[in-house]
């Protein structure tokens, strides 16, 4: 029972010092944290484009739609052993995971929003003598501010569940390695400190998402 007793919320509070004073929690934010930002960095750079394409040209999203369809109902962790055998590294392997996780749900809020903008909008541009690159930053970017934010709200989300259990084999660093070596040590109460931490570290970046939306959705004000 008195090893139960490490699993009790104040145990958890208790270890979080430590866990601070001795590297751990800094060091895994800062290796989660650049895994995290470089495959979600990539999953927008992807996903955003995909998704205008979606909805603006009909013959591609209809060309598209059942594959992307049956790529997002993939669980992103089945990857992980594909993963391992195409890329050099855990880090590549880790980075593709968050990626493959996080493209989706971007790539289809763009295209929902951008779906849902008037086509007068269009037509007055061409009209105006705009070019297709003007239409973009002009005309859809602003337009669909909000669905785009939305969409990587939503991905951070995934992206943030998914690459916890992917730390958990391979690398020696991030929240997943450290999780998995209390457990090994029998460090249960760190174990639930790191649970705590990744919670709220989770909170804190959905919590920006949604100052984003705020500040920069100015048709939604």
């Amino acid at each position: 029972m008195a090893r139960f007793s490490d699993f009790a919320p104040l145990a958890a509070l208790q270890s979080l010092p430590d866990l601070w004073e001795d590297g751990t929690i800094p060091h895994a934010l800062e290796t989660t944290g650049y895994r995290l930002g470089t495959g979600l960095s990539l999953a927008i750079v992807i996903g955003v484009p995909i998704g205008i394409l979606m909805g603006r040209s009909r013959w591609f999203q209809q060309l598209t739609n059942v594959p992307f369809q049956f790529m997002r109902m993939i669980s992103p962790l089945s990857w992980e052993p594909i993963a391992v055998v195409v890329f050099a590294g855990w880090d590549q392997a880790i980075v593709f995971l968050v990626s493959i996780a996080a493209v989706w749900p971007i790539a289809f809020a763009t295209a929902a929003g951008l779906a849902k903008v008037d086509p007068a909008w269009f037509k007055v541009a061409r009209n105006l003598g705009a070019k297709p690159w003007q239409m973009v930053t002009r005309i859809i970017m602003p337009a669909i501010t909000f669905d785009i934010l939305t969409g990587i709200r939503l991905a951070l989300g995934v992206a943030w569940i998914v690459i916890i259990p992917a730390e958990f084999l391979g690398v020696t660093s991030g929240f997943g390695f450290a999780i998995q070596d209390a457990r090994e040590s029998l460090e249960y109460a760190s174990l639930m400190g790191l649970v705590l931490v990744i919670g709220v570290v989770g909170f804190v970046l959905d919590s920006i998402c949604v100052l984003l939306i705020k500040r920069f959705s100015w048709h939604r004000g």
